[in-house]
């Protein structure tokens, strides 16, 4: 089929030809078409050369004979979308991990072939809605589970009043919230959620700083209330300038990178003023996520000091919390690796408990609660067996795992959040920030000089002060 824009005839874009789920030996399990120019035996090929050769994690789009798969591998099961136009690549591809959002939402928040091969029927009915004719269509699982259901819950097709508001749902441009909620008390939960990767260097550099963050809310509001929420972003600032109350504000902005929303946000508003402007689903949901690289603040310090010798290892560790005093860490897990060869292990700290692994060849430091502005001290001695290999010990870094509350390595900062409705109500507003580590990790180095009249003790006391 062919259009005529501007005078100019422009092929019509195409999408997906078919959606197929494949089991880890290569076998399909499901193959839905929608169109007619990919056969089954082109991704039987697909199958046989990629998927079963366990090549398929490899890059995620496939190019075989003019076709291409773009795929993904959740488990042992592969989701496939074959095209042989030019499409939104991304498109699909997000689409393949809403398909997985969708049968997780289904089945009790299991997706594996056993699942599959008892859910045929409604695995192929669910697929007739979310796409049609190769274009994605509704992935809301709460909407879907409205009409396709499973089990003994049926819908009644003899109320008219359920099954137009059903359809109101289905093609309305507010797919996502029904129409007619009440709550005696109205509230509005915020989350900010945050993941820290850290990498620090034998000499103390910062190699990387990344801050994956997301903001997830629960609302129990009344109505169909218009949402809007303020973020200290530096653009966003830059654009509005001042707050709700018309004065300039002065919260300090930050760079945000890849920013995503949930399809409630009006994206149209957001690339006009940058305003996160929404009428938000009933009930919790992920509003956004994020990424920062930039002035990434650090929750903790840690300044290792590692002796080596032939038949002993010795670790002395300073952690340090950078965050405010009337601030905790909670569930601090330090992990200290030691060598293959550990007969005998000794640790000495001045808080929290520490145990030799022999599993993990590690001393886990475990801190239950670790107050801001303190800094807590642990010693590690190793005695090593002789081994006949010449492989020396290569040191991996010292981890960390802690979750801090109200705290934000980012320095985002929810500004106001104000709700419109026409009944006039004032929602009681919560926020939480927590701050949790996802790869959190120190390099050491090791130090073996002692200087003229210098026991070990003193080069520890040394090489702890020259750190900081």
């Amino acid at each position: 089929q062919q259009r005529r824009v501007h005078g100019k005839a422009e092929q019509q874009v195409k999408m997906a030809s078919s959606i197929v789920l494949i089991n880890g030996k290569g076998e399909i399990l499901i193959y839905r078409r929608y169109r007619d120019d990919v056969s089954r035996a082109e991704v039987q090929q697909f199958c046989a050369k990629i998927v079963a050769t366990k090549e398929v994690q490899e890059q995620p789009i496939t190019l075989l004979d003019d076709v291409s798969f773009i795929h993904t591998t959740q488990g042992d099961i592969t989701l496939v979308a074959t095209t042989k136009s030019n499409p939104n690549a991304a498109l699909l591809m997000q689409f393949l991990f809403q398909l997985v959002v969708l049968f997780k939402a289904y089945f009790a928040g299991k997706f594996d072939e056993n699942q599959i091969r008892d859910n045929f029927v409604l695995i192929y009915e669910l697929l007739d809605e979310v796409m049609d004719y190769g274009y994605p269509q509704i992935t809301d699982a709460d909407l879907l589970k409205e009409y396709i259901t499973q089990g003994s819950k049926k819908v009644d097709i003899t109320n008219a009043e359920k099954l137009k508001q059903i359809t109101i749902r289905a093609t309305g441009a507010i797919s996502w919230r029904p129409e007619g909620l009440h709550y005696s008390n109205n509230i509005v939960y915020i989350d900010v959620m945050e993941s820290v990767n850290v990498l620090i260097s034998t000499r103390d550099t910062l190699l990387k700083a990344e801050v994956l963050g997301q903001i997830l809310m629960k609302t129990q509001l009344s109505g169909m209330p218009e949402c809007k929420l303020g973020i200290n972003d530096k653009l966003i600032i830059s654009v509005q300038g001042q707050d709700q109350k018309g004065e300039v504000t002065s919260a300090k902005g930050i760079s945000i990178e890849d920013m995503k929303f949930h399809q409630c946000v009006s994206l149209r508003r957001f690339d006009k003023d940058r305003s996160i402007t929404f009428i938000p689903p009933d009930g919790v949901f992920e509003l956004m996520t994020y990424r920062v690289t930039e002035n990434v603040n650090l929750p903790f310090k840690l300044y290792p000091v590692v002796q080596e010798g032939a038949s002993k290892v010795e670790v002395n560790l300073k952690v340090k919390a950078l965050f405010d005093n009337s601030n905790s860490a909670t569930n601090v897990v330090v992990k200290i690796p030691v060598p293959k060869n550990v007969v005998n292990v000794k640790h000495f700290s001045n808080s929290g408990k520490a145990k030799y692994e022999p599993e993990n060849t590690a001393v886990l430091w475990r801190i239950k609660k670790f107050p801001g502005e303190t800094e807590y001290l642990v010693r590690v001695e190793c005695d090593l067996t002789p081994t006949t290999s010449d492989k020396q010990w290569v040191r991996p870094p010292i981890s960390m795992e802690f979750q801090v509350p109200m705290f934000t390595s980012s320095g985002l900062r929810v500004r106001y959040l104000t709700v419109i409705e026409k009944m006039g109500y004032k929602p009681s507003k919560w926020i939480r920030y927590i701050t949790k580590a996802a790869q959190y990790d120190q390099r050491t180095v090791s130090y073996t000089h002692l200087r003229a009249h210098e026991t070990s003790l003193h080069l520890v006391c040394r090489l702890l002060l020259e750190k900081k």
